[in-house]
């Protein structure tokens, strides 16, 4: 991506101070959403990180995963895996816990949204202190799927979430702060 583009990017991205609590500088991605030609940038961005690589299926976070992770595979003409928090999937699900800053959080996916062998990119809006990523991540593996890497839109480096994912293979990030 061209150094205008990143600016771009950049730019349209929102601080929003204290929230969702204070002391929180929210970094809001609505305005890059709602724009289409920045959208389009954003998704072709994200593509440009695999274009080597056959990818079978995106796995995306809920929520705003699910819009760049089912963009994404729209892109690249493949399949689109929800990765859901517990108990909001309709069918047999495999899942993991992981520890959260205060308490523990679950993960789903469908059992057989995934199939061993298959090549599988994991697809989010944020890497923050990573616990999340590496929970959908373990998902993917525990399915003896190929896993290729993940691609985020923000990446917030100060929070050393790509620490807790580097075990998993290559970490894409379109925009750092």
């Amino acid at each position: 991506m061209d150094s205008d583009s990143l600016s771009r990017l950049r730019q349209a991205i929102r601080d929003v101070p204290d929230f969702p609590s204070p002391g929180i500088l929210f970094k809001d991605i609505t305005p890059v959403l709602a724009d289409p030609d920045l959208l389009r940038l954003t998704i072709e961005t994200m593509a440009a990180t695999v274009t080597d690589q056959k990818i079978d299926k995106i796995v995306g976070i809920d929520a705003r995963g699910f819009i760049f992770g089912a963009m994404l595979a729209a892109h690249l003409g493949c399949g689109f895996v929800p990765a859901r928090k517990k108990g909001k999937l309709p069918w047999r699900t495999r899942g993991v816990d992981y520890a959260l800053e205060y308490g523990t959080a679950s993960l789903e996916m469908h059992e057989d949204a995934i199939l061993p062998g298959e090549n599988i990119l994991l697809a989010d809006d944020l890497l923050a202190t990573g616990g999340t990523a590496a929970a959908a991540l373990q998902l993917i593996t525990t399915a003896e799927a190929n896993l290729i890497g993940s691609v985020f839109f923000i990446e917030l480096a100060f929070l050393n979430g790509r620490e807790k994912i580097s075990s998993y293979g290559p970490a894409h990030a379109i925009i750092t702060f």
